[in-house]
């Protein structure tokens, strides 16, 4: 089964093009984290929150990315991140074309 986790934050910007260069290093090394299968990232400028939707193989796999990306976000003066893991009803899911791999 497969599992989502949820997060946004606020954030200052950059936001669109200039975060897409800002943060290229980054999203190449989620590719690696452990049970990790996609990310979709989400901005909002006029808000000011950025934050994204994940997919991870395990629940564990997802706990821990979000333990290690807090942490790392802490590191960048964000203080509370908001998130969810919820388990993926994979059968509606596949009905609905959501991509699970």
């Amino acid at each position: 089964m497969a599992y989502l986790l949820q997060m946004d934050f606020s954030h200052p910007g950059p936001f669109g093009y200039e975060m897409s260069n800002e943060f290229i290093d980054l999203a190449k090394g989620i590719n690696e984290e452990k049970g990790f299968r996609w990310k979709i990232w989400t901005e909002n400028k006029q808000t000011e929150e950025a934050g994204g939707i994940y997919v991870f193989e395990t629940k564990d796999d997802a706990e821990n990315y979000l333990d290690n990306h807090t942490k790392r976000l802490n590191k960048f003066g964000i203080e509370s991140v908001n998130a969810k893991i919820f388990e993926i009803n994979e059968q509606l899911t596949e009905i609905n074309h959501g991509p699970l791999k």
